[in-house]
């Protein structure tokens, strides 16, 4: 999108006008990138991934996904009522599912480098 736009510029204006253009939407997403972090925090009782929190009892399985089982988890076999906590510029995760019979959310989907520590702190 950011190259159309790009182009679109030249086009109307200069190649100059366009070039700076482009590199300033690089350089605001990236720093759009940056500014958003995913906090994943755990203590003794809670799970916290952004916003969202749950108690460690209600957690059933935490399973480690690479960024081909990542992708599939995401979209063909995403569930609709799972939470989706994800970052574009993170290819691997955890999908970790609960237990838990009044809460209707099967999974919570989760980007993260660190999924192997994730899951040892939860000890799954």
């Amino acid at each position: 999108m950011a190259a159309s736009l790009a182009l679109a510029i030249e086009a109307a204006l200069s190649t100059e006008l366009a070039l700076a253009s482009l590199i300033a939407q690089v350089f605001g997403l990236l720093l759009l990138s940056q500014s958003t972090p995913l906090e994943i925090s755990v203590d003794e009782q809670m799970l916290y991934v952004g916003k969202a929190k749950i108690e460690r009892k209600y957690i059933e399985s935490v399973q480690l996904l690479n960024a081909d089982e990542m992708r599939c988890a995401r979209g063909p076999e995403a569930n609709v009522r799972a939470y989706l906590a994800l970052r574009f510029w993170v290819q691997t995760g955890v999908k970790i599912v609960f237990n838990d019979s009044n809460d209707p959310t099967p999974y919570w989907l989760v980007s993260t480098k660190r999924g192997k520590a994730l899951q040892e702190a939860l000890g799954r």
